[in-house]
Order: structure tokens, then C-alpha cells, then sequence
């Protein structure tokens, strides 16, 4: 149990924090992943190369901190650390290993002119309180997902029954399970977690759903990213009939039920949750539906002929498509060229703001959009995203 003392020492490191917290938190990853092996394959390297998982965590210590005394105003982000932490099946045991060279990390970062025994201790109590907090809501939630029809807990082994290319980048990877059992539902948005060995060694990573439950399995669509280990094993490794390892899907950036108009953003490889959410709107309701989606070019664009088919069949269906470039006898006619723009945006909106939106691509892309509908004046409330990497602000 923290106390008053300890809450104000939390309180006073918040400067610290806000700046050093991503050298604290870069020396944290060096000891933890070099002294603790077994979390490895907890981690993406290429988010520790790009120092996105830092600056993730960073954000994160700074919120905590910034909140010791009303936890509640963390709003999503809590939620946000036990879909991806029950994603990638963190255990209780691992957090000892975190608390340990978190406070490793600020004795050494900050000094033991700042980084007192009573400062180590404060933060040691901090981080004992957080822990407990995310290990009962992970328990929770892995007894939910066992219990649910369909569901299971740890590791479950799946066949892969199709593999379909989509474009020139991304292929769909059908997935059932082997032992033929029914597979638990999940909510448009979600994604899954598989554990792959590859070149000898574990890694873990979140696909996610891209199209809609169906109580049978599951289907991912996977980008090839250069020099990206988990992708590229994907592509050239897995075929119709190889076996992968699957954690139950997780994930808060889920459809909610609203009678609104709903409107689906999407960059790149980004498209793929906003398919299932699409999908899940069709089949079940009438819902107007607005689909937007941004492509460097044909060849790379995605999913082009099943988004064709939802316009022609369902009225409340209507998409636009921008490419960033167009080639010669590409085979469809974009409705734009180049990059969002506010006047592409503001056009193809509802002008009454009545409306949900959610988006998903890369980083500046999303910041864009974020700060285009706030412009327009669509509330907060209504504009709903998540990364595929570490959560991150968007500034």
C-alpha cells in the first residue's frame, strides 16, 4: 500500500520523467532483455530499434505517475496494457522481472544523489500497486476467454487452410484449428497473437482480425515488411496446411453498437481491422457505412474487389479510394490522387458530424486524420484508433 509520503515522492520525479523518462527507459529495456532471455520473445526488436517501444513505456510510466492519485483518469490506457499484455500471455511471474530492472534502471539513470533509497522505495511500492492491479485483470480475462465457448487458454494449435495473396505486399492467412473445435467469438477490431520459432528462436506477434467472427476460425492478413522476421516467415515459410500457434484474440479498439453513421479511415495495412468492422456493421444492421481507404497504388491496394462488391450489394455501403500514386492501366480508377487532404475529408463526411469514426495506418497518417476531425468538429468521443505497435500518444 503506497503512502501519502510515497505518493508525493512519485509526484515530485513527474519532471524527471518528463525529461529522461526515455533514457530510463532505454537502459530498463538493455538490462531487462539482456539479463532476463526468457522475456525476449515478449518484445519486438523492431520496435526496440526504433525506439518506439521506449517511448511507449516512457509515456506510460509518465501517466502513472502523473495519476498516482486518481488511477481512474489513466481512462483507456489500463485497458490498453492488459489486451496486449493477455495477447502475448504475460504471466504473474514476469512482473518481478520488470520491477526489478525498472528500479535497477532508476537508481542508475537518475543517480543516488536523486535516485535516494526513499525515491527507490516509493516507486517500488508504485510499481507493486500497478502490478497487482494488471495481474488480477489479466487473471480475469484469461479465465473469461477459457470459459468462453469456443475459447482456451494458452497456446492452441491451428492449420492453415488457405493462404490468398491480396496484393503485391499482403497475403490472408485462413486459420482453424487443428483439434476441430468451434473457436471463440471475438469482437470487430481485435486481433490475435501467434508464437512463431524462427532461425531457433520464439517471437510473438498481434495480427489483426480481418474479417468478421464466424465460430470456425479465424483470418489474418499479413503485410511483408523489410527485414521483418515474423512477416517474412509468414510469406515465405507458412503454406496451406502448415500449423501455427494462436493465443486467443484481445484488443479494446472494437466496434461499439451505435445506430450512427460509421466511418472507417484506413493507411495501408492498416485496412485490416477496419474490414471486420465493416463486415460486423453489414450483417447486422443497416447502418450507413462510410469506407475510406488510403493506398501508395493499385498493386499494393488490398481487398480492392470485396470493398467493390459490399458497394454493389448494400446501398448503405459507399467507399472511396485515394492512391498516392496511379500506374498505367491500373485496374481501377481512384476517387482521388495524392495524400488526405482536409477538403477530400470534409467532402465525403456527413456534414452534420453524426457520426463514429475510427482509423488505423501509419503514425503520421493517423496523426493527420486525428487532428482533421477535430478540425471539422467531430467530439473526441466519436474518433476512435490504435496502433499496431506500442501505444503511443498522438501529437
Amino acid at each position: 500500500m503506497l503512502t501519502d509520503t510515497q505518493r508525493d515522492i512519485i509526484k515530485a520525479t513527474v519532471p524527471l520523467l518528463e525529461t529522461g523518462g526515455e533514457a530510463l527507459t532505454t537502459h530498463f529495456y538493455k538490462l531487462m532483455l539482456s539479463e532476463y532471455p526468457e522475456v525476449r520473445p515478449l518484445f519486438n526488436q523492431a520496435h526496440q530499434s526504433s525506439g518506439a517501444q521506449q517511448r511507449a513505456l516512457a509515456n506510460g510510466v509518465l501517466q502513472y505517475a502523473r495519476h498516482i492519485d486518481r488511477l481512474e483518469a489513466l481512462g483507456p490506457l489500463a485497458a490498453q496494457i492488459v489486451n496486449k499484455h493477455v495477447s502475448l500471455q504475460i504471466q504473474p511471474e514476469h512482473y518481478p522481472i520488470v520491477g526489478t530492472c525498472l528500479l535497477r534502471a532508476i537508481r542508475e539513470v537518475l543517480g543516488s544523489d536523486l535516485a535516494t533509497d526513499e525515491v527507490i522505495a516509493a516507486w517500488g511500492a508504485a510499481y507493486q500497486q500497478l502490478a497487482d492491479i494488471l495481474i488480477e485483470a489479466e487473471r480475469e480475462a484469461y479465465a473469461s476467454l477459457a470459459a468462453a465457448p469456443g475459447g482456451w487458454r494458452g497456446g492452441r494449435e491451428f492449420r492453415v487452410v488457405r493462404k490468398v495473396p491480396e496484393s503485391v505486399e499482403i497475403s490472408s492467412f485462413y486459420l482453424e484449428p487443428v483439434d476441430g473445435g468451434s473457436v471463440v467469438d471475438f469482437k470487430a477490431g481485435q486481433y490475435i497473437s501467434l508464437r512463431l520459432i524462427v532461425g531457433g528462436q520464439e517471437i510473438r506477434r498481434n495480427y489483426s482480425l480481418s474479417a468478421a467472427a464466424n465460430g470456425r476460425g479465424y483470418r489474418i492478413s499479413v503485410k511483408r515488411e523489410p527485414g521483418g522476421v515474423a512477416s517474412n516467415y509468414l510469406h515465405d515459410l507458412v503454406s496451406e496446411g502448415s500449423t501455427l500457434e494462436l493465443f486467443p484474440p484481445a484488443g479494446e479498439f472494437t466496434l461499439n453498437d451505435s445506430n450512427r453513421p460509421l466511418v472507417l479511415i484506413s493507411g495501408g495495412v492498416g485496412i485490416t481491422p477496419t474490414l471486420a468492422m465493416a463486415e460486423a456493421a453489414l450483417a447486422g444492421s443497416n447502418r450507413r457505412i462510410i469506407f475510406i481507404h488510403y493506398a501508395r497504388s493499385a498493386q499494393v491496394h488490398a481487398f480492392g474487389e470485396q470493398i467493390d462488391s459490399w458497394e454493389s450489394h448494400h446501398p448503405q455501403f459507399q467507399r472511396f479510394v485515394v492512391y498516392e500514386e496511379v500506374e498505367a492501366q491500373a485496374p481501377r480508377e481512384p476517387d482521388a490522387v495524392g495524400r488526405p487532404t482536409f477538403a477530400q475529408l470534409q467532402q465525403w463526411l456527413p456534414a452534420d458530424l453524426d457520426f463514429d469514426a475510427y482509423f488505423l495506418g501509419p503514425k503520421p497518417f493517423m496523426a493527420f486524420i486525428k487532428r482533421t476531425l477535430r478540425e471539422l468538429g467531430l467530439p473526441e468521443t466519436r474518433a476512435r484508433y490504435e496502433f499496431f505497435g506500442p501505444s503511443e500518444a498522438l501529437s
